[in-house]
């Protein structure tokens, strides 16, 4: 019989490669550098949260939790947002607990979008959300931010970016990677986008609780109108400082939460039973999330103040835990070429801001996160203020 050779396995995602955080990441642990790279404390959270999911684990709660998170979970976080936005969501239709805000991201653009579709994407953006966009089977439609104005959103362009094919626009603020936020005119315009175009949103707020200055996040939940017509997504790994216990979710009205269920089911299930158990317990007090400003914003200062005795020129971090910087003053090398050369030479990892675009952006600028321990950010310091 004639022998047939298998037909060649399907790529997927076959422009992407390993993740820029952890190259970096690796890249920092084989020089020991410090790692100012990727997002995450270098403390730990806080004993009580660790001792009440001790306490929900030895109370029994150890098997699968229901698919759309515990109700205590559930009706906490609808509770922290009417109080702290103005709009309620209702616990048992409207909120799902979530393996993180990756997970809810790409569980909410399989749901809500297909072959065709258009998804508007700011760049910057944070790496998941293209892949997130092309395994959904639609089409990321890039606008750009304005590099020469801090990064903000030309809304006129957004506007003219969308066409009958366009679902969805995806929003990220508090920004990752350059720390902006939006402002009470920011949220009129995407009023105005909405109400004109009937487009959804999916919102990402994962650092709604690291704003500086006395802002106010600009939740699309203070908007009855926005938040009528989006998905939001939040997440207790960077309120909490618990990265890896990746627990987010989605707030979202019934019709579209009944969606991101359908695919929610088939993509985790359900998530840590005990974690849900000790977060909703630990949400009782709201000091943790509340004192978050003045607790990141610290840190900023002290290595904004830091870095400003360096040739370093830093860029505004009006929210985060990451500030950008522009090294042009120190080297003509590219952004990926110079934070290469930032760990193998000077002990100190960031990311370069190239890493966030699609196609190759260039403007000498890496980003740095100050989530570390004084001591931490003094060794970096210390370091970069040589070169």
């Amino acid at each position: 019989m004639p022998s047939h050779s298998p037909p060649p396995s399907r790529q997927k995602l076959p422009w992407a490669g390993t993740s820029v955080f952890t190259v970096m990441s690796a890249l920092a642990a084989k020089h020991q550098a410090i790692n100012l790279g990727q997002g995450f404390p270098d403390f730990d959270s806080d004993p009580a949260l660790h001792a009440a999911v001790s306490r929900a684990m030895h109370d029994g709660h150890n098997q699968y939790a229901p698919m759309p998170g515990i109700a205590p979970l559930r009706e906490r976080i609808s509770d922290k947002t009417a109080t702290l936005y103005g709009y309620r969501y209702d616990a048992e239709r409207e909120i799902t607990v979530t393996s993180g805000a990756t997970q809810a991201i790409m569980t909410a653009l399989i749901a809500l979008t297909g072959t065709g579709d258009e998804v508007i994407v700011l760049e910057p953006a944070y790496d998941s959300y293209l892949p997130s966009i092309e395994l959904a089977g639609a089409v990321a439609v890039r606008v750009p931010l304005d590099a020469t104005r801090n990064y903000a959103v030309d809304w006129d362009r957004v506007r003219a970016a969308i066409t009958p094919r366009t679902r969805l626009l995806m929003i990220n603020f508090p920004h990752n990677p350059t720390g902006q936020v939006l402002d009470a005119a920011d949220l009129r315009a995407l009023e105005d986008i909405v109400a004109s175009t009937g487009i959804k949103l999916l919102s990402d707020e994962v650092y709604e609780h690291i704003v500086f200055d006395g802002r106010l996040h600009q939740s699309i939940a203070r908007s009855a109108l926005l938040a009528a017509s989006s998905v939001l997504v939040s997440s207790f790994g960077k309120t909490f400082h618990t990265t890896g216990w990746k627990l987010g979710y989605t707030c979202a009205p019934a019709a579209l939460t009944a969606e991101i269920r359908k695919v929610h089911q088939f993509m985790v299930f359900a998530v840590s039973t005990p974690m849900q158990f000790g977060v909703a317990a630990y949400l009782a007090d709201p000091a943790p999330y509340l004192d978050l400003p003045a607790f990141y914003q610290a840190k900023r200062d002290h290595f904004c103040a830091g870095l400003a005795r360096s040739r370093f020129r830093l860029l505004p971090s009006n929210g985060t835990y990451f500030v950008l910087a522009d090294y042009s003053a120190l080297s003509g090398a590219t952004e990926e070429v110079f934070a290469r050369e930032l760990i193998e030479k000077h002990g100190v990892a960031s990311i370069p801001v190239s890493a966030f675009y699609r196609e190759p952006v260039d403007n000498q600028v890496v980003r740095f996160c100050f989530a570390k321990r004084e001591q931490t950010l003094d060794a970096a310091l210390q370091k970069l203020s040589a070169i």
